[in-house]
């Protein structure tokens, strides 16, 4: 009776809205609007219809990597007539504020979550990933750019940014498998430190090390960034994809460590994903549950103001910022591609569910960036000197050049 009743309202509001959308239920009836359908969902039990009868985001995305609905048809498709379903575009800037878990982003937690998160497996990421293992956004200069061209970019507009130059210390906190500080050691003649949680990570850029001859010039440690030595040694520092697992009330610890570690006269290039809305504490329609869930616990975002705010207190001032928002969307895009690709190989290296909830976690986040709900930000800023003076040239040429 329920079951019927579900059903009903659902095939009325599926009509009323008109959406290229079948939906195919376990006993084998079809409920299919007049047009033809782009996307076909097969609904495996009643309580999965009830998540479609009153969606969100979230609760879809749950029921698909919980393997109680199945998807046909192009994923961009099934992302975007799942926002039309859910009326999402309010609802993902109206978030509820939950309460601090004091628990989280202590050490302990932080390294868990990272452990829970890296490490399913070099294998998985290798799939998908270009040949460097450069787990954040491209730089797409042109049109035709392959991603292994775009993330070697990306590598370089950092380095170009920072100003590495030969002899310098470059720290680079959440160094992922090593790219960056072997990129900048080859090609800048630092002396490069990276710091990670990932054992797998670790280990990984350590042989890489070895293998390319950078040993004494490049080195990567199982570290927390709160407990790198050697304050006030380091010429420069990149953050990249790590900001957004540090925790809100956690900025002025992360802010106030980098300021320490940096000379005077230092440069820190902080890369990470932010919400645009002002007020905003996470997406919302279940997008930010569902990501604490399944992906990362713990991680938080804030607004790109928050961001500046945080490091001009610890005194570190901003000289320079980048949206990178559509080179997101069209990297995540390409590892969505390449997973999907490699889709036999992906189940026999972390199983259907694991499969499940990168794969629409990638595309949601593509989604979002081209959506406009959430962006991500290259902030430059530099320690002055006792003068006040920072050592950066009066344009951006010196990024561009070349």
């Amino acid at each position: 009776m329920l079951g019927s009743r579900l059903l009903a309202g659902f095939e009325r509001r599926l009509n009323e809205s008109g959406l290229p959308l079948a939906v195919r239920l376990w006993d084998g009836r079809t409920v299919a609007p007049s047009p033809p359908p782009q996307v076909t969902v097969t609904v495996k039990s009643a309580a999965a219809l009830a998540a479609l009868a009153r969606p969100t985001l979230g609760r879809l995305a749950r029921c698909y990597v919980e393997q109680q609905i199945d998807v046909e048809g192009p994923l961009r498709d099934v992302i975007r007539i799942g926002e039309a379903l859910c009326d999402a575009p309010g609802a993902v800037r109206r978030s509820r504020r939950r309460l601090p878990r004091w628990v989280r982003h202590t050490r302990l937690f932080d390294r868990k979550v990272v452990r829970r998160h890296y490490d399913v497996g070099d294998d998985f990421f290798g799939l998908w990933l270009d040949a460097r293992r450069v787990y954040s956004c491209a730089y797409f200069r042109r049109a035709d750019d392959t991603l292994e061209i775009a993330q070697e970019q990306k590598l370089d507009h950092i380095c170009r940014k920072l100003q590495l130059a030969p002899g310098e210390r470059f720290l680079d906190i959440g160094c992922g498998w090593g790219s960056l500080v072997m990129w900048a050691a080859q090609r800048y003649g630092v002396n490069a430190l990276g710091v990670t949680l990932s054992r797998n990570q670790h280990d990984y850029a350590r042989a890489k090390i070895a293998e390319f001859g950078l040993d004494g010039r490049c080195e990567v440690r199982l570290l927390d960034y709160r407990d790198v030595p050697d304050e006030g040694s380091f010429d420069k520092i990149a953050s990249v994809g790590m900001f957004e697992h540090v925790g809100r009330r956690n900025l002025p610890v992360y802010f106030g460590k980098i300021a320490r570690l940096l000379k005077p006269g230092g440069l820190v290039m902080n890369h990470g994903i932010t919400l645009n809305a002002v007020d905003q504490r996470e997406l919302g329609s279940g997008i930010g549950e569902f990501i604490d869930e399944y992906v990362f616990p713990g991680g938080e975002l804030t607004h790109l103001s928050e961001v500046i705010a945080a490091m001009s207190v610890q005194g570190l001032e901003t000289w320079d910022v980048e949206s990178l928002r559509s080179q997101y969307a069209r990297t995540l895009w390409q590892w969505v591609e390449r997973l999907e690709a490699n889709r036999a190989a992906a189940l026999a290296a972390v199983g259907e569910k694991l499969y499940r909830v990168w794969r629409i976690y990638m595309a949601g986040s593509a989604h979002a960036f081209e959506r406009g709900w959430m962006s991500v930000y290259q902030v430059l800023a530099g320690k002055p000197r006792a003068d006040g003076a920072l050592a950066l040239p009066a344009t951006r040429d010196h990024i561009y050049a070349g």
